[in-house]
């Protein structure tokens, strides 16, 4: 692997700082961890590092302050942006009711060569690419990375629209961290569709690389894109595939949600109720990468599969890849299970071989309603029940109430053998968890206090490892709470992965880069 080599300009930045401020960051040794510099009138700067950020609450941010780096730096754009030339930093202003200027945002730009090497077999498949992240986490980083690879080392024709110059600087020559891709301009936010399909229709690009697609006819203008046979590398917002599946502009990059409604004989085959959720067409993103933080991505090798599988009611089951210190990487897959045709071919068997160990496990055959929809009921909830597929096999018998009394072959079974017939109103997750709720005498009182005594629990690990650094273990809880303590884990900008089976699995917390 190629080592990573960083270039951040921080004289430049340093350089348009008041001097004591200027003087102050020179002297810490963390200066080149530094992410950015907060500059809000009468009060406190506060400098953020990647791991911790530091509050000089011992003095206050003057006017003279903010309008020292706004000389120094020329004029804003109409996004309230502006940059160094030859730099990737970006300076983004507060303005009150008048238009003055009373806060600043300076963010540290860097180029990072070699960080895009974990992935490179994805972005040199000709396939288009969509990333996702929170803020800060890397995207504009990988971005430039992309171009220079495609550019420089397979030797495509790139171009980057560039909205507010922030992936490759600013100035009318593009930084060299872009290598040989060329750079479209882009004047003004609002115009950022119209220079996607200029680029396409002026510059014969094999690929073209987009920060934040956001509104509608940005949606519609990558998909032009890609339908014209051209690789389209892109963010968006939102952190998840769930994010951008749920969110009505920006859903159709995955392929879109349209509501369809089944015969009678097609939802009792399918065991769905009338009205279900199915992809619209087809997605204009192949693959969907989440980095979830640095060096550490989700990578949903196809998004068409993934989307169909989210609407079943199926999680997604992306390929893990953390890059480690030493530039070692790791590969696992999120979900323990394995891929949904190898459960079907092993489950009957599987729970043979488990049976002896359930013990006291209410035996559930779902019949007319969603399989997956009770499983992840029963996970959310984390109850001694499991779904089994035989009559023979069942302590129970659950289907809606519309069918129960309409004869079907294994309804006639299961009352032939004395099994207990229950039902639900409707095929939906919250019929079924309130059904078990009330089955297994689930007190919402007791499970509000488990969840909050587990997320304590995460909270405390989490504030520990960021300071040491060392790797935590939690007490086992059901799906539901590990899925909340990963959440809650995720916002301290930690890892966190779930190890062991149930009923003993529990999540594990590491610090970024760590060795586990």
């Amino acid at each position: 692997m190629t080592k990573r080599v960083v270039t951040d300009n921080l004289d430049e930045v340093l350089n348009i700082l008041p001097p004591w401020i200027s003087e102050r960051l020179r002297q810490s040794p963390m200066l080149s961890d530094l992410v950015d510099i907060v500059l809000d009138l009468k009060r406190p700067p506060v400098i953020r590092f990647s791991a911790s950020q530091n509050v000089w609450d011992d003095v206050l941010v003057s006017e003279d302050d903010i309008q020292y780096v706004v000389q120094h730096i020329g004029s804003f754009g109409k996004d309230n942006r502006a940059g160094l030339e030859g730099t990737l930093h970006r300076i983004s202003c507060m303005r009150n009711r008048q238009g003055k200027i009373i806060g600043l945002t300076i963010r540290i730009g860097r180029a990072i060569y070699g960080v895009v090497d974990p992935l490179e077999s994805y972005f040199t498949q000709d396939k288009s690419i969509l990333l996702m992240g929170r803020p800060g986490v890397g995207k504009t980083t990988l971005l430039r990375e992309v171009a220079r690879l495609l550019s420089v080392d397979y030797q495509k024709r790139v171009i980057v629209v560039d909205t507010s110059n922030e992936i490759a600087g600013d100035g009318d020559v593009p930084h060299p961290a872009i290598g040989l891709a060329r750079r479209m301009q882009v004047p003004e936010p609002n115009m950022q569709h119209d220079v996607m399909i200029e680029a396409v229709e002026n510059h014969m690009p094999e690929v073209i690389i987009i920060d934040e697609i956001g509104r509608k006819e940005e949606v519609d203008a990558a998909r032009t894109i890609a339908e014209r046979g051209v690789q389209l590398i892109a963010t968006a917002h939102g952190n998840t595939l769930e994010n951008i599946l749920v969110n009505p502009t920006l859903s159709d990059l995955v392929g879109g949600v349209q509501v369809v409604t089944l015969s009678d004989e097609e939802a009792h085959r399918r065991g769905t109720q009338k009205t279900i959720l199915e992809r619209k067409t087809s997605p204009t993103f192949d693959i969907l990468i989440e980095i979830r933080s640095r060096g550490v991505y989700a990578i949903h090798e196809d998004v068409a599969k993934a989307v169909d599988g989210l609407l079943r009611g199926i999680p997604p089951n992306p390929l893990i890849l953390k890059v480690n210190e030493d530039g070692s990487v790791e590969r696992s897959y999120e979900q323990t299970l394995p891929p949904v045709s190898v459960v079907e071919q092993q489950q009957i068997e599987g729970r043979r071989e488990k049976k002896a160990e359930r013990g006291s496990e209410i035996r559930i055959l779902p019949l007319g309603i969603s399989r997956s929809k009770l499983e992840k009921a029963i996970a959310n909830l984390g109850v001694p029940a499991v779904v089994v597929d035989d009559v023979s096999d069942a302590d129970m018998v659950l289907t809606l109430r519309s069918q129960v009394n309409k004869g079907y072959q294994r309804l006639r079974e299961a009352k032939v053998r004395n099994v207990p017939i229950k039902t639900i109103k409707s095929n939906t997750m919250s019929q079924m968890e309130d059904f078990l709720s009330d089955f297994f005498a689930v007190s919402p009182r007791e499970m509000e206090a488990e969840i909050a005594e587990a997320l304590q629990e995460a909270e405390e690990a989490a504030m520990l490892t960021t300071q040491d650094q060392k790797r935590r273990e939690l007490r086992p809880e059901p799906h539901r709470i590990r899925r909340l303590q990963h959440e809650l884990i995720a916002k301290y900008g930690l890892l966190s992965f779930s190890v062991g089976e149930e009923p003993h699995r529990h999540v594990v917390v590491t610090f970024p880069g760590a060795e586990e």
